[in-house]
């Protein structure tokens, strides 16, 4: 395991050959705020764990990754907290798993993926364990160290098929297309208390879904623990039914008094706010007039979609997906702005 900012530098200048692959493991399931808690690196031959909360300054880390070119698999969390924890994100992430689905292969996981081109069963007994935990068991290192012990075979097996398929330069496309899409997202969401299931809500009850929310994030914090420890959205929903109805609520009997107090206090204030500045239902783009020229288009693009996913042994959503389908068919979007070229190509739109 290394520790410290000098092993680590060495460890990366020693690198051989150009192959390079990375796989982080953050502590979600069991932290307020999630972070990085454990780096596995490798070039290929030479297979490293990186303690980045042990490590004072991660900078020779950071400095590779500015300029480098990575090879990971389900990248999209990766890239994440990435940008989140070390403020900088490789301009080249090859993605395997991408690869495997361009390929057709139907159970596309890392285990799943080692098991397909290696026959190789590896075991997924850690994948929930406390990242941020020292030390770390032998078995939580096997786990870790297993992410990246066999990237590089698949990643070769994964290439020979693809340039065999001639579907190189869709897997170029698509792993550029991917880190873009995940890059562009906020990285503070607005309102984060507007969960799903409350587009619909009164103003009332957006009031008390509102101050519930920010009450289980402060518990949450103050416990450190993430917030889905101190209650569900559902039972978020439901409590905030029953307070709108004005129906007692029965909070869990595990609730300490100063967490029951609180939120007795959170349900007040926001009963207690004047209609004028109650929250509102957010507007939506509007209801799609599904008309027959409509019907027509999406059921046109859905069987020629379908046709082509079949001939191409590919996931149809890959392709397109329906949700785009529908939305080219309204003349909402357009084709270039939501499709890759490869995607328009299958689907012989100009």
């Amino acid at each position: 395991m290394i520790e410290t900012t000098q092993e680590l530098d060495t460890y990366l200048k020693s690198l051989k050959g150009d192959f390079r692959a990375m796989d982080l493991e953050g502590d979600s399931l069991h932290r307020y705020q999630e972070k990085i808690s454990l780096v596995q690196f490798t070039d290929g031959e030479n297979h490293q764990l990186i303690d980045p909360l042990a490590i004072d300054d991660m900078q020779p880390l950071k400095d590779f990754l500015k300029d480098g070119e990575l090879w990971m698999h389900g990248a999209d969390y990766d890239i994440v907290m990435m940008r989140k924890d070390l403020e900088v994100v490789p301009p080249l992430i090859w993605d395997t798993q991408i690869g495997a689905r361009l390929l057709g292969v139907k159970k596309f996981g890392y285990g799943n993926l080692v098991e397909h081109f290696l026959g190789v069963e590896i075991s997924k007994s850690s994948q929930k364990a406390d990242w941020s935990k020292r030390p770390l068991t032998e078995k939580m290192k096997e786990y870790a160290i297993n992410d990246v012990l066999f990237l590089k075979p698949i990643v070769e097996q994964t290439l020979k098929g693809l340039h065999e398929k001639g579907r190189y330069g869709w897997f170029v496309e698509s792993c550029h297309w991917a880190r873009e899409k995940v890059l562009e997202r906020p990285i503070a969401k607005e309102d984060p208390w507007r969960i799903a299931g409350s587009g619909k809500l009164k103003p009332r009850a957006l009031a008390y879904l509102r101050s519930l929310w920010y009450w289980r994030d402060a518990q949450a914090e103050e416990w450190d623990r993430p917030t889905f420890m101190v209650c569900g959205n559902k039972q978020l929903l439901t409590w905030v039914f029953d307070l709108e109805e004005g129906r007692s609520v029965t909070l869990p009997k595990h609730f300490r008094a100063s967490r029951r107090t609180a939120f007795f206090t959170a349900a007040d204030e926001a009963k207690n706010l004047s209609d004028d500045v109650l929250p509102q239902r957010l507007r939506g783009k509007g209801r799609r007039d599904k008309n027959e020229v409509f019907d027509a288009r999406v059921d046109a693009m859905s069987k020629l979609r379908d046709s082509v996913a079949e001939e191409s042994d590919i996931d149809a959503s890959l392709i397109i997906s329906k949700a785009t389908i529908e939305a080219l068919a309204a003349e909402e979007v357009e084709a270039s702005s939501v499709l890759m070229k490869w995607q328009m190509e299958l689907l012989n739109i100009k």
